[in-house]
């Protein structure tokens, strides 16, 4: 089954029927971590790679559907012959689904492919309709999105589009899939809206002192500050040099009564096995992270 990405009907030609569904999907809201991982998995691609293609997770309600999460699936095509990394797919799937259950599988991503004379992306590609079948069969609603990214990225923007399948019957008989483009939206959480605005940030501003040091480092350091400031305000008051403040004792004596008593040979074990935790987790993410950069190239 071939894709067609614009086909008329006529009244010539009243065989010819779009089997669309009344609650069909109109809406497509994408969140930005989607698109960054899309671009930093084609970045990782092999160079004899066209495009890349990955399972889109998310939730769907009436006819809008919200993309909030993603992840890469291996694939190669040649010609018109597509072969899919299916048990591959079915374990990170369920390895998401244990994070988030109430994710979902909503549609596939791709990359834009290269068209055959090289001048510029082909959106959809001919082998779209054979890959959009499978995740039709894996998607509940059976009504999956695709989404294709422009990774060129030759302008300021990235270009996003979404597009959903509509058979094209010709006498009774399947005859192509057509693709129609839908509404697409960007939203973004508050964390995602904070990290992405911490990005732009440390791109247009050049680092000061403070933030060379280690986070740790830097903590401790306010932390001290404070102390010291409560400190010196306190002995202020018991010296006469200024009057008390009722509210102001308060919150010191608060703050004192929330820090547990120990004796200090404990808070520095406590302390350094805390410490100790936090490397052993930082290793093993390396560790993982490596594994995962050398199992994407082979």
């Amino acid at each position: 089954m071939t894709s067609l990405s614009q086909i008329a009907a006529t009244p010539s030609s009243p065989a010819l029927l779009l089997d669309e569904a009344v609650d069909s999907v109109s809406h497509v809201i994408v969140h930005p971590m989607v698109l960054l991982h899309v671009l930093d998995h084609h970045s990782r691609r092999q160079e004899a790679t066209g495009r890349v293609i990955g399972t889109l997770l998310g939730r769907r309600d009436g006819r809008t559907v919200e993309v909030t999460n993603c992840f890469a699936v291996p694939h190669a095509e040649r010609g018109e012959e597509v072969a899919i990394g299916k048990d591959y797919n079915k374990q990170m799937l369920a390895l998401h689904l244990k994070a988030n259950r109430k994710e979902q599988v909503v549609g596939w991503y791709a990359s834009a492919a290269m068209s055959e004379n090289g001048e510029g992306p082909d959106l959809i590609a001919d082998t779209s309709s054979l890959i959009h079948e499978f995740y039709a069969g894996e998607s509940e609603e059976g009504d999956p999105i695709h989404l294709v990214v422009d990774t060129r990225l030759k302008e300021d923007a990235i270009s996003v589009r979404a597009y959903r399948s509509t058979p094209v019957v010709i006498q009774g008989e399947p005859l192509a899939n057509l693709f129609h483009e839908l509404k697409l939206t960007m939203e973004s959480t508050e964390h995602e809206s904070i990290c992405l605005n911490k990005m732009v940030t440390d791109g247009n501003i050049t680092s000061n002192s403070n933030e060379d040091k280690e986070p740790l480092l830097v903590s401790m350091e306010k932390l001290f500050n404070l102390l010291e400031t409560a400190s010196n305000y306190v002995d202020a008051v018991v010296d006469g040099k200024i009057p008390p403040d009722a509210e102001l004792g308060r919150q010191v004596a608060n703050t004192l009564a929330a820090v547990p008593r120990i004796r200090p040979e404990v808070f520095d074990k406590l302390f350094n096995d805390s410490l100790q935790d936090l490397l052993m987790v930082t290793y093993l993410s390396n560790i993982t992270r490596t594994q995962l950069l050398v199992a994407e190239k082979l």
